[in-house]
């Protein structure tokens, strides 16, 4: 199995994750696209397996909802980037690539939030510059996450009470 047969499956993975939630994705119809787009990617080529899955292991270590909002919005765009490059000509490209366009319009929040990912990778903090600057929010940011810590310790309390485990 090739990478694109991997990165097909993860657009399944996508396409039904999202049509879990918004049930405004006929399945049927995008399974059958799919199969056709599989077709024209030869994914059925030796090669797929080579490395393992693209996207879809990555989806392990994103459990939380809004998590899984912001890398699958990451990963449509990387699938429609994809697709600009297909023969727009065929039907089944161009259903998938507006469905797909469809589910990164919904997710405007998920991808401000993996270009904040982004920019936080880029920043070199061997530069003196930036050091002063996290320096002077060091506070700010270590107040910040005590507030998290005790939000979430809040809530596992009153889950607790509310279990009576």
């Amino acid at each position: 199995m090739t990478c694109q047969t991997y990165s097909l499956f993860a657009l399944s993975v996508v396409m039904i994750y999202f049509g879990h939630f918004g049930n405004s994705l006929n399945l049927a119809q995008l399974q059958n696209d799919i199969d056709q787009l599989k077709d024209d990617f030869n994914s059925s080529h030796a090669d797929v397996a080579d490395g393992g899955p693209v996207f879809t292991e990555k989806l392990i270590n994103w459990t939380e909802r809004n998590e899984k909002r912001i890398i699958l919005s990451q990963i449509v765009s990387m699938y429609l980037e994809m697709l600009e490059k297909a023969d727009k000509s065929k039907a089944h490209v161009r259903h998938i690539s507006e469905e797909l366009y469809t589910l990164k319009n919904s997710l405007p929040d998920g991808l401000k939030k993996m270009k904040d990912l982004m920019d936080l990778a880029k920043l070199q903090m061997s530069d003196l510059k930036i050091q002063r600057k996290a320096v002077n929010e060091l506070f700010s940011v270590l107040q910040k996450l005590v507030e998290t810590s005790a939000s979430l310790k809040r809530k596992r309390s009153q889950c607790q009470r509310k279990c009576k485990c």
